[in-house]
């Protein structure tokens, strides 16, 4: 039986048969691996998979390839690599909410929740609907100047102001809603999602919010005074920083998408509309894959 999906699309799929999107990320060594055996595994039971083009060519799967994997309906798509790949994915099909469950080929993987030698077992979870949806809060990147505001575009982890490689300093100018808190010098200012709390900020020396936290989190990036320390405001802020420098200056999106701007352009974050669907399953806890991940 053909169904058609929201796009007008028509396809060959039966009814009650879930369809799975699948995106390996083609440096990882081992997804050739990781994609084989989630084909295997689903090769007679009540699923179709689809792959875009490229990476249907790449491992082989050339019949499962659509040129479009967007306009097509998917109940659910599986990254296989790290958290970065899981990212883009979401990124991918935020405006669709699609739920995007990751396969842990990466370092550590707080997002990903599968694990190469669980694999199989997940699977069977996701056939019987044995799993949870989180919806993570994402945050709106937007460039305000003379000629108005331009939307950059969404985030997950975060959305970073930084120098470029021949700039100074920055002087930046922090402000929340209407209240102007401080002007200080500094590599950058990072604004997280409590998701990307264990990301650069982390790094930065930014606190490890648990992702249910709702709440948006401004770390420093190598800050020149002792007053500006790592701040944890409402998700219903919206922040304001105003940029001062001689250099390129530079907004980045989870680290993936980048955007050069004006020295005196103010960028400006708040809580987006939409919401990442995150894939989890009830038996892996927070607190315990933090411990995993981040002390054993």
């Amino acid at each position: 039986m053909a169904r058609q999906n929201i796009f007008g699309t028509v396809f060959g799929v039966d009814a009650g048969m879930m369809q799975i999107a699948v995106f390996p990320n083609l440096s990882k060594r081992r997804a050739g691996e990781i994609v084989d055996r989630i084909f295997n595994y689903y090769k007679n039971k009540d699923v179709r998979l689809v792959m875009p083009a490229t990476e249907a060519r790449q491992f082989r799967k050339e019949e499962f390839g659509l040129p479009c994997v967007e306009r097509v309906h998917i109940d659910m798509a599986l990254s296989i690599g790290g958290d970065g790949t899981l990212l883009g994915v979401c990124r991918r099909f935020r405006e669709q909410g699609i739920p995007v469950c990751g396969i842990n080929l990466g370092t550590l993987g707080f997002l990903a929740d599968i694990e190469p030698r669980e694999l199989e077992s997940r699977l069977g979870k996701i056939l019987v609907g044995d799993y949870v949806v989180e919806h993570r809060l994402l945050l709106s990147g937007y460039i305000r100047n003379e000629l108005g505001e331009k939307f950059l575009g969404n985030a997950i982890n975060d959305v970073v102001i930084s120098k470029g490689g021949t700039a100074r300093m920055l002087k930046l100018s922090l402000q929340v809603n209407d209240t102007h808190l401080m002007d200080y010098k500094a590599d950058g200012v990072i604004v997280s999602s409590p998701t990307g709390s264990t990301a650069y900020s982390l790094s930065a020396g930014g606190p490890i919010l648990n992702p249910t936290i709702r709440a948006l989190l401004l770390t420093p990036i190598c800050a020149h005074t002792f007053q500006m320390r790592p701040l944890v405001v409402s998700e219903d802020d919206e922040v304001r920083i105003k940029i001062s420098a001689t250099g390129d200056v530079i907004v980045t999106l989870d680290g993936q998408e980048s955007f050069k701007i004006q020295p005196t352009d103010e960028v400006v974050v708040k809580k987006s509309k939409m919401t990442a669907q995150i894939v989890k399953f009830a038996d892996k806890n927070y607190y315990d894959v933090l411990k995993a991940k981040m002390w054993s």
